[in-house]
């Protein structure tokens, strides 16, 4: 009897059985895949969520991969430029964008140091219900055989795809459709820093990453997917002119060092997060487009919030379909105004109200700073919104008008 079953084991399952099991908790985690291994992803960590990993001991190990610093962001929307980087969190004003076959077998590392027990090729077929209770899982081992496993809980952190999502009946809410497709590649001998270029209808993410490499991922509207899928090379290179020449010609100036990867399949909802003996963490539970680069550190956050929570209930402290109703609550709350302005900016359309704002404050170092603080979440909105600011983007709107 397991005190936790984790269903998934890159970023939001690791991080959970690492988190539940250094509290003394047995744990079990469960993996399709064997680690190292590569999955998709748009590689950028924010702030707030590298903080987490120097609080957990694992920021030190992350440096020594050789994953480089970015200490710079250098964005532009439309016609407005900012370079600037987001406040200090725990003395931490380093973002980084680590390939995810290092990441991932990282934390995994991080879980069985911990005591968790990492079973790899273990597919997951099922859910064991006493009543309406989720109490285990059935697993398919790589050998063929089929095994039951029994937990006071079972997190779900299987992705967009979930079986303990789809199993245990977890509502979808706040959906929106596919909004946008995307297509990345790697650059080797290209010297960027963390980029972001939006216009046309275009997104262009820039990430520097392992081994001297540069990731650059491009979004096209999703009802440009045939077109942009029947020859990509051409359409990524167009976009990458269109939108950035600059960029594009650094780009000319290197070499392509991987194939193309991409989709068309982005979909934008939140899952009921909990129910009886069972939870859902990471993409399982909420998922939207990339374009904010918000799911690395979305699921990092959401892993530790579910672990704090259940940490005293799987000791005896609270009742523990408690403190499951608690995290379904507490993620919705942080999640809600970061997925609504994702969804907005997802449309890679113009936003004059964003764009008169950082007019505003293109001079101002300070809140360019707190601005790019704001999209690390390191601040709500309410907060880095002040009336005054709100007041003086309204009053250039009208003199331009």
């Amino acid at each position: 009897m397991y005190d936790a079953i984790v269903v998934g084991a890159r970023v939001a399952g690791a991080t959970s059985a690492m988190l539940l099991a250094r509290a003394g908790h047995r744990v079990l985690l469960l993996d399709r895949a064997t680690f190292p291994s590569d999955t998709m992803s748009t590689h950028y960590v924010h702030q707030p969520a590298i903080a987490r990993l120097a609080r957990w001991g694992l920021l030190d190990r992350l440096v020594a991969t050789g994953c480089p610093p970015l200490d710079v962001a250098r964005w532009t929307l439309e016609d407005v430029g900012i370079t600037g980087c987001a406040p200090a969190v725990d003395g931490i004003r380093t973002a980084y964008g680590p390939r995810r076959y290092v990441l991932d077998h990282l934390l995994v590392n991080a879980a069985t140091e911990a005591g968790a027990e990492m079973r790899e090729r273990a597919n997951v077929t099922g859910l064991v219900w006493d009543g309406d209770r989720v109490t285990g899982v059935r697993i398919k081992g790589a050998d063929g055989r089929e095994i039951t496993e029994q937990a006071t809980v079972v997190i779900g952190a299987d992705g967009i795809d979930s079986l303990v999502a789809r199993e245990s009946g977890a509502r979808r809410y706040e959906e929106a459709p596919t909004l946008n497709c995307l297509y990345y590649t790697y650059w080797n001998g290209l010297k960027a820093d963390y980029e972001v270029y939006v216009r046309g209808r275009r997104a262009i993410g820039v990430v520097p990453t392992h081994d001297d490499n540069v990731m650059i991922g491009i979004q096209w509207p999703r009802a440009m997917f045939d077109s942009v899928r029947g020859d990509i090379e051409s359409s990524y290179l167009k976009a990458l002119e269109d939108t950035a020449p600059e960029l594009a010609q650094r780009v000319r100036e290197s070499e392509r060092a991987a194939r193309f990867t991409g989709t068309g399949r982005l979909p934008n909802f939140f899952r009921r997060a909990s129910g009886p003996g069972w939870a859902l963490v990471g993409d399982s539970g909420f998922h939207k487009d990339p374009v904010g680069a918000f799911g690395i550190s979305d699921a990092l956050r959401h892993a530790d919030l579910l672990a704090g929570l259940l940490n005293p209930a799987l000791g005896g402290e609270r009742p523990v379909d408690q403190a499951l109703a608690d995290f379904a609550e507490q993620r919705d709350e942080d999640a809600m105004p970061e997925y609504f302005f994702n969804l907005q900016a997802a449309q890679l359309e113009p936003m004059p109200e964003l764009l008169n704002v950082l007019r505003v404050i293109q001079d101002d170092q300070d809140q360019i700073d707190r601005f790019f603080g704001l999209i690390a979440g390191s601040y709500t909105w309410d907060v880095f919104f002040t009336p005054d600011l709100i007041e003086r983007a309204a009053a250039l709107a009208a003199q331009d008008a």
